[in-house]
C-alpha cells in the first residue's frame, strides 16, 4: 500500500473507503488465484486491513462496511458451483466427541418431543402440508462424513444422515427460481440461504448423527447440514422452512456476519 495512505484519518469519507476497497477487490478478482482470495475474504473485519485505517469508531463507515459485505456475498454467489463438492472423509476420521456449539449452553438446548413435532413449510411451494418425523424418515436417506467449519477458527468432522434437501424441495413443489430459503428454529435462531446452495447435492435435512437419531445437542429433530457453508449457516431444531424472494437475513448475519457464509 502507498505509504501516504497508511495513516488515513478515521473520519475519512465513506465513499472513499468503499471505492478504495472495491479497487482492491477488482484487482484481486482479475488474478488467477481469485478463489483463494475469496476464501481469505473481504469481510467486515478485513476492510481496515485493505484501507490501512482504524474505522472501529467511525459510524459513517458502517454503511460502507455493510455495502462491502453485500458485495462479498454477491461475489461468493457468483463463484459458487452447484456441483463442486466439499471434501468427504472416512468414519475413522470422525471427531469424537463432536463439539457442541450454539449461542447458549448445552443444557439450554430446546427439548422437543418427537411425537409432537411438525415441520411447517410456507411461501413459494405448491404443497404446504405439515411434515411429521415418520413422514420424513420414510423418504430416501443418504449419509455423509464432512467437516463442520466454525467461523471462530475450529473445525470438526462428523457423520450426518438425512434427506437431500433438493429432493424435499422438489417434492413439495418449490419454485426453484425463487431466490431464498429461510429457516426458523425452536431455539429462536433464524437464517436464510440462496437457492443454489439449497439445491446443492450435499445439502441435507439431517435427521441422524453417526447412525443414530439426531441428538438434542446437535439439533433434534432436524438441522440443515451444508458442508459448503460455515457453521453458523447450519440451523438446528428447524420448525419452519419458507421459500421466498424476500431477503430475511439471519441471527448472526443481522449482527454483521457475512450472509453468504461460504467456505
Amino acid at each position: 500500500m502507498n505509504k501516504k495512505n497508511s495513516h488515513i484519518n478515521p473520519s475519512l469519507d465513506t465513499e472513499y473507503v468503499l471505492k478504495e476497497a472495491e479497487k482492491l477487490v477488482s484487482r484481486q478478482l482479475d488474478h488467477s488465484h481469485r478463489r483463494r482470495f475469496l476464501k481469505q475474504g473481504l469481510t467486515l473485519g478485513g476492510l481496515a486491513m485493505l484501507t490501512g485505517c482504524d474505522i472501529s469508531d467511525n459510524s459513517s463507515v458502517e454503511s460502507a462496511l455493510t455495502r462491502i459485505s453485500g458485495m462479498n456475498d454477491r461475489v461468493q454467489a457468483w463463484l459458487f458451483s452447484g456441483q463442486l463438492l466439499a471434501p468427504v472423509y472416512t468414519e475413522s476420521q470422525i471427531t469424537r466427541p463432536f463439539p457442541f456449539n450454539a449461542f447458549y449452553s448445552e443444557d439450554e438446548a430446546p427439548v422437543i418431543e418427537a411425537a409432537d413435532y411438525k415441520l411447517a413449510v410456507s411461501g413459494l411451494v405448491a404443497d404446504k402440508r405439515e411434515w411429521t418425523l415418520p413422514m420424513l424418515y420414510q423418504m430416501t436417506q443418504v449419509s455423509q462424513v464432512t467437516r463442520h467449519i466454525c467461523v471462530e477458527g475450529w473445525s470438526a468432522i462428523g457423520k450426518w444422515g438425512g434427506v437431500p434437501f433438493a429432493d424435499f424441495l422438489k417434492l413439495i413443489g418449490t419454485d426453484l427460481n425463487a431466490q431464498y430459503v429461510s429457516f426458523k428454529c425452536a431455539d429462536d435462531y433464524y437464517t436464510s440461504i440462496d437457492m443454489a446452495t439449497a439445491l446443492h447435492p450435499q445439502t441435507l435435512l439431517a435427521l441422524t448423527y453417526d447412525g443414530e437419531p439426531l441428538p438434542r445437542k446437535y439439533g433434534f429433530p432436524m438441522k440443515l447440514r451444508m458442508p459448503t457453508k460455515l457453521g453458523y449457516k447450519n440451523p438446528k431444531h428447524i420448525q419452519v422452512i419458507e421459500v421466498t424472494n424476500k431477503f430475511t437475513g439471519g441471527y448472526w448475519e443481522d449482527q454483521g456476519y457475512n450472509w453468504f457464509g461460504g467456505i
